[in-house]
C-alpha cells in the first residue's frame, strides 16, 4: 500500500463497541465538547477583557486554554461524526492532519506547563526580582518559544511518519494516533521509535524540572502564611494539571507500544483519550474556580452581562 495514494482509507476500530448505544455516546460526547469549548472560550475572553489579568501568570494560563480549544477540535468533531454517521473511516490526509494537531496540542501543553512553573518559581522564590525578570518582552518571548519549540518537535515527528510506506489500514483507536500509523509501516521504523523515546525522555525531563521548581517553591512557601496562600491559589492547580497530563500521556505512549490489544476496547479507548479529553475540560474548571483573580473577574463579567440584559 503506497502512502502517496489518495485512495488510502484508514478504519478506526476504537468505536466498534459503541454501535449499540451510539446515540447515547454521541449525546454525551457532544455535551462534553460544548462544555469544554464554552469553559475555555469564556475564560479566554475573561482574561482578554480584564486588564487586571494582563499579568504573566494569567497570560500563560490563557495560552493553556487556547491550546485546549485547539486540541479538542482535532478529535471531537471527527468522533462525533463517526458516531452519528456510523462511518469510522478517515483518509490518509485527514489522518496525518489529525496526528499533526494532536502532536502540537500535547507538546504545547507540556512546554506551557513548564514555562508556567518557571513563572511561579520566580514569583515565589524571587518576589523582589519578579517584575524585573518577567517583563512584557520576556513573557512574549516565552509564549513564542512555547509554540516554536512545539512546532519543531511536531514537524520532526510528522516528517518521520509521512515518509513511511504503509501496509495496513486498521487503527485500534477512535482517532489517528502517530504510533498506530507507524505500526502499519512496511519499512523499518527504528528512527521513529528512537525519536519517540527521545520525546518521552525530553518531556519527562520537563516534568522533573517542574517538580524541582516546586520543591523550591514549597520551601519558600513555608516561610510565611502569605506565601502559603499564594502557593495554594496559583501553584496547586498547576501541579494537579501537570501530574494528570504527564501520567496520562506516559501511559498512552507506553501502552501503544507494549500494551496488549486483547483487553476490553472501551477501557483502551478511555485510557487513550484521557489526555485529550480531561485536561482541556479540567484546566478551566481548576483555574477558574481555584485562582481567585480569575474567578472574581469571571463573576464580575457575568454581573455586567446580567445587568445589561435587565436594562433592555
Amino acid at each position: 500500500m503506497e502512502n502517496s495514494s489518495e485512495s488510502i482509507m484508514f478504519v478506526l476500530q476504537g468505536l466498534n463497541d459503541t454501535r449499540t448505544n451510539k446515540q447515547i455516546y454521541f449525546g454525551f460526547g457532544l455535551l462534553i465538547y460544548l462544555l469544554t469549548l464554552f469553559a475555555n472560550f469564556t475564560l479566554v475572553i475573561t482574561i482578554a477583557l480584564d486588564k487586571m489579568l494582563h499579568e504573566p501568570m494569567y497570560l500563560f494560563v490563557c495560552n493553556l486554554f487556547v491550546n485546549g480549544i485547539y486540541g479538542v477540535s482535532a478529535v471531537y468533531p471527527k468522533i462525533l461524526a463517526d458516531l452519528i454517521l456510523d462511518s469510522p473511516v478517515i483518509s490518509y490526509t485527514g489522518c496525518i492532519t489529525q496526528i499533526f494537531i494532536i502532536y502540537c496540542y500535547a507538546f504545547c501543553e507540556f512546554t506551557c506547563l513548564t514555562v508556567m512553573a518557571y513563572d511561579r518559581y520566580v514569583a515565589i522564590c524571587k518576589p523582589l526580582e519578579y517584575h524585573t525578570i518577567m517583563t512584557n518582552q520576556m513573557v512574549g518571548k516565552l509564549l513564542i518559544f512555547t509554540w516554536i519549540y512545539t512546532l519543531i518537535e511536531t514537524l520532526i515527528g510528522f516528517g518521520l511518519t509521512v515518509r513511511l510506506t504503509l501496509c495496513g489500514k486498521n487503527i485500534e483507536k477512535p482517532y489517528c494516533s502517530n504510533w498506530e500509523v507507524v505500526k502499519l509501516s512496511c519499512t523499518d521504523v527504528t528512527v521513529n521509535n528512537l525519536y519517540g523515546y527521545f520525546l518521552i525522555l525530553s518531556h519527562l525531563s520537563q516534568a522533573m524540572f517542574v517538580i524541582v521548581s516546586y520543591i523550591q517553591i514549597i520551601r519558600a512557601s513555608l516561610r510565611s502564611k502569605t506565601e502559603r496562600i499564594k502557593f495554594m491559589q496559583t501553584c496547586l492547580p498547576h501541579l494537579i494539571t501537570l501530574l494528570n497530563f504527564t501520567l496520562s500521556m506516559l501511559f498512552d505512549s507506553l501502552y501503544s507500544r507494549y500494551g496488549k490489544s486483547n483487553g476490553p476496547q472501551a477501557v483502551r479507548d478511555i485510557w487513550s483519550m484521557e489526555y485529550l479529553v480531561v485536561p482541556p475540560l479540567l484546566n478551566p474548571l481548576i483555574y477558574g474556580l481555584k485562582v481567585t483573580q480569575i474567578r472574581h473577574s469571571f463573576l464580575k463579567l457575568c454581573g455586567y452581562k446580567l445587568k445589561a440584559l435587565r436594562q433592555r
